[in-house]
């Protein structure tokens, strides 16, 4: 069942697949509590609610006996990095370039289990991605799909860093794999690359200082040390991912739909400062970026125009001086300011 389910998923587009059992992985919970009271979460409030479910997939759904980890990839075909030496133009993260993920790999998880269901009939399963309390890179290293690296992201030997994750939880028994064991090594490209310091150990991240965390889920004015590290990346940051040496390794995506949008790849500054929400909303549509909200977005913008040391950029940044969002207002004044000082 196990051999025919792994076909059946790699022929569905997935590109690796492992199984685990839910109590894989015993010291997530502690490994949660610590993250959690050291406060390296942030914001993020939903980390510390229903920790008892993150940190114990067995507690999830105790009748789960199986934990199927997919994965599929969307390996860019150009250097991600490039556009951070292009000032007056914004990066965006490679996941975020093309169509959200959610709505891409839920649906072919469903697929696999629905044949699953149809080979047996009494099986029962749960799907989930990324917006459920379970932890995908620890079960996922359990399964045998790849390790987490010095930077806590997932690394595969045969997937390199380009790839989403999703799980499917069963009560059908299947065989599970060996865990995978970390290939890091000596390599610490992906600390030293990080533009604001977020790692204070290997495999160890404070995620109040991670570009990501603050780009996507931190609400209102980012700290005033920060901002000026954060550059032109205006949603997540891919440096530790990119510089990575197991990326040679990397498969191709399979699925266009994650292919880049060309007004995603190095979008002008300018022009993404104007956006009023309706025309947030317009411009992201099916994308991971609409779930942070124009205020968030054009906040995060404002910060990256405060960088680009352009001063023909501040007529941008005039009509957010009075925005309605005080974080927008802040990070304008911020920028207008930084940019006449440069």
């Amino acid at each position: 069942m196990k051999a025919r389910l792994t076909e059946f998923a790699l022929d569905a587009g997935f590109a690796k697949v492992g199984v685990c059992r839910p109590e894989s992985v015993p010291e997530l919970a502690e490994r949660l509590a610590a993250f959690v009271d050291a406060g390296m979460h942030g914001q993020m409030a939903w980390m510390a609610e229903r920790m008892h479910w993150r940190g114990s997939p067995a507690t999830l759904w105790p009748e789960a006996k199986s934990v199927v980890m997919l994965a599929e990839p969307y390996t860019p075909d150009h250097d991600p990095l490039a556009v951070l030496e292009c000032h007056d133009r914004a990066a965006v993260s490679v996941y975020a370039q093309g169509r959200d993920y959610h709505d891409v790999v839920k649906k072919r998880l469903k697929r696999v289990g629905r044949w699953l269901i149809e080979q047996v009939p009494d099986a029962q399963i749960k799907v989930f991605v990324d917006t459920a309390p379970v932890m995908e890179k620890p079960l996922a290293q359990a399964a045998g799909l790849g390790w987490q690296g010095k930077h806590t992201n997932l690394l595969g030997r045969d997937l390199g860093s380009w790839f989403f994750l999703g799980a499917i939880f069963t009560t059908v028994d299947l065989e599970p794999d060996r865990p995978e064991q970390s290939h890091c090594g000596s390599c610490t490209a992906c600390l030293d690359i990080c533009p604001t310091a977020a790692f204070p150990a290997p495999y160890r991240l404070d995620a109040r200082r991670c570009i990501s965390y603050l780009t996507i889920e931190h609400k209102g004015p980012v700290d005033l040390e920060l901002r000026a590290l954060m550059g032109n990346r205006i949603y997540g940051c891919d440096d530790c991912l990119a510089v990575c040496p197991w990326n040679k390794f990397a498969q191709q995506g399979r699925d266009a739909r994650y292919d880049a949008r060309p007004d995603l790849v190095a979008p002008p500054l300018a022009a993404l400062a104007a956006l009023d929400d309706a025309g947030f909303r317009a411009r992201f549509s099916g994308s991971p970026i609409k779930r942070i909200g124009r205020n968030r977005f054009v906040r995060n913008v404002a910060y990256a125009i405060g960088n680009s040391g352009d001063p023909t950029l501040i007529a941008a940044l005039s009509p957010l001086v009075d925005d309605p969002d005080p974080a927008v207002a802040d990070a304008a004044r911020w920028a207008i300011l930084r940019l006449k000082e440069a």
